[in-house]
């Protein structure tokens, strides 16, 4: 499900390596032992248990399979650890109704506050609450409209997903004259979708045999993406390439797709699904990629959270400090690397 990324550039991490747990596994130097923690450093996380932490989890209500998968990453991680008790919400997509869960965990004195808010504008007067109350606040995904209303900042990289969704469809048509592709997006009162589109078009612009011949915009719901779906199937009798900005969107898309009996085109989808990575893997239809938006950021906002409350730097940085800005990588997901990324498919 797509979300929408801060204006400001964030550091790129592999979500693998995110995932893995590797922000906050513990340095290593070629220098002499101690030399490698100066007196008076702060440590870096890892998984020996520490100083107790109590982080309180708000995310809007888990009506797709990302953002249920973001719940279970969540819940999932913070077992691995002895020392962080979660308390986490219900999940809203009512504004107010996420406004007041985030109160309650306020007064509840929690340690650190992670919050993907259902819309980032909307919570930003309560993050800022939580961080003047002295609780620091983990922003996943959705950016609030105060970079004084957060601490970190963790999420996904949405001109990031086009832009390697592009490039992929690029380099497999970049031998055949007048390429044609396709685009069927998600809902286009999202910057995130804006974003998404923008991305793929410049990638596109390094492929002047390509021209994108058609766009229509889908819900991020199967029924909406099997009705977008023949609509440009039946406007579009041939065309080489369709990115699908959504793999929940893309299973209704594939519907409409075996229904009309077409296969003479690729398709790459987005977002990381379980399914797509199935059909990706079986190699027998379109789909032939999808681009990471990956769901494991939950899990490393737990990490992240956890390292606020303990006090602690991230394992692999040099400073003592966790940084204010994460954002994560869109690997393309394809056959040949499917079995790598098939643990953070999501249903």
């Amino acid at each position: 499900m797509p979300r929408t990324a801060p204006s400001r550039r964030g550091l790129l991490f592999g979500s693998a390596a995110v995932s893995a747990g590797a922000l906050l596994t513990a340095c290593t130097s070629n220098e002499p032992k101690q030399r490698e923690q100066p007196a008076g450093n702060t440590p870096a996380a890892d998984e020996k248990p520490g100083k107790p932490v109590t982080i309180g989890f708000a995310g809007p209500q888990a009506d797709h399979g990302w953002l249920n998968a973001i719940n279970q990453n969540a819940k999932s991680r913070a077992a691995k650890y002895s020392d962080v008790t979660l308390e986490i919400t219900e999940g809203s997509n009512d504004t107010a109704a996420q406004i007041g869960q985030v109160q309650t965990l306020i007064n509840k004195k929690v340690d650190v506050l992670v919050i993907l808010p259902a819309d980032g504008k909307a919570l930003t007067q309560v993050g800022l609450q939580a961080m003047r109350a002295g609780i620091p606040v983990v922003n996943l995904d959705r950016v609030f409209a105060s970079p004084q209303a957060y601490r970190c900042w963790i999420g996904g990289d949405n001109y990031g997903m086009g832009l390697n969704a592009g490039t992929y469809i690029g380099e497999q048509l970049k031998d055949k004259p007048n390429a044609k592709v396709v685009e069927l997006a998600g809902l286009d009162n999202l910057e995130l979708t804006r974003q998404r589109t923008q991305g793929f078009d410049d990638a596109l612009k390094n492929y002047p045999n390509i021209t994108k011949v058609a766009r229509q915009a889908a819900d991020f719901t199967v029924e909406s993406g099997q009705a977008k779906m023949a609509q440009l199937l039946q406007a579009q009798p041939a065309f080489d390439a369709l990115w699908n900005h959504d793999d929940d969107q893309g299973v209704g898309a594939l519907r409409a797709i075996a229904q009309a009996g077409r296969d003479d085109f690729l398709m790459v989808g987005g977002a990381g699904a379980r399914s797509a990575m199935d059909a990706i893997k079986a190699g027998t239809g379109v789909l032939k990629a999808t681009v990471l938006y990956p769901p494991t950021m939950a899990a490393s906002a737990i990490d992240l959270a956890r390292a606020l409350g303990q006090g602690k730097g991230v394992g692999g940085l040099a400073e003592l400090e966790i940084p204010s800005s994460l954002t994560l990588y869109s690997a393309v997901v394809t056959k040949e690397n499917v079995d790598d990324y098939l643990p953070t498919g999501f249903n």
